[in-house]
């Protein structure tokens, strides 16, 4: 009897299953899609259905259908996979502990702290396994580019300040707008800006690829 990992292998690894990228791409955007979804039907959901009426207002609707659709993403990957993905895990498990605490004591500051805490994690793991001499962005890209030491190591400091400056932005934004605001920046603003400094960064993945195809 073989003992499988419960983590996902490291992107080097030959026996590292893979999913479909649009697949993957929608397990991990599909639950913030049904929180901006129902955070603005909340009133139209908990009349529909009565049941979620108990949990509160709609950001207390949503951040329970976020749990449960955090759960959903997560059981799907280890059904594919039979591993579950790092980052998403790490994610998921702040969603749960925080959206426990948002339901419990009916306060939305908890749920609204969970991006800070995430990406100051993922910041801070990234700056800190640079700190150490190692990347740990093959988790993140998935072995999608083949870069050399240096490449890595600009790549791994640029997105763990990165992470830093979203962490701070949402600060900002949930305790400067209301919540709608929130959770609409969180879902239409966070990706744009993301994809945004993922396309500057480019110009440095070319010049220090290993893989011919990205430097033509």
């Amino acid at each position: 009897m073989t003992n499988e990992p419960i983590l996902e292998r490291d992107p080097s690894d030959p026996k590292r299953k893979e999913i479909n990228p649009l697949l993957k791409l929608a397990l991990e955007l599909g639950p913030l899609m049904i929180f901006f979804f129902a955070n603005t039907r909340g009133e139209w959901l908990a009349t529909r259905f009565p049941a979620l009426a108990e949990l509160g207002g709609p950001i207390f609707i949503a951040t329970g259908l976020f749990m449960v659709a955090t759960a959903i993403a997560l059981a799907v990957s280890w059904l594919l996979t039979h591993t579950l993905p790092i980052m998403p895990l790490v994610s998921g498990v702040v969603v749960f502990v925080f959206g426990a605490l948002t339901l419990y004591l009916q306060d939305d500051i908890f749920i609204k702290m969970k991006p800070t805490i995430v990406n100051t994690l993922f910041g801070g793991v990234l700056l800190g396994g640079l700190f150490f001499g190692k990347s740990l962005l093959g988790y993140v890209f998935d072995s999608a580019f083949r870069l050399d030491a240096e490449g890595w190591r600009k790549l791994t400091l640029r997105w763990g300040l990165f992470f830093l400056f979203l962490a701070l932005v949402n600060e900002v934004v949930w305790r400067s707008f209301p919540t709608d605001t929130w959770v609409a920046f969180k879902v239409w603003g966070i990706m744009p800006i993301t994809l945004l400094f993922t396309f500057s960064q480019m110009p440095l993945i070319m010049r220090h690829s290993l893989d011919e195809r990205i430097r033509k």
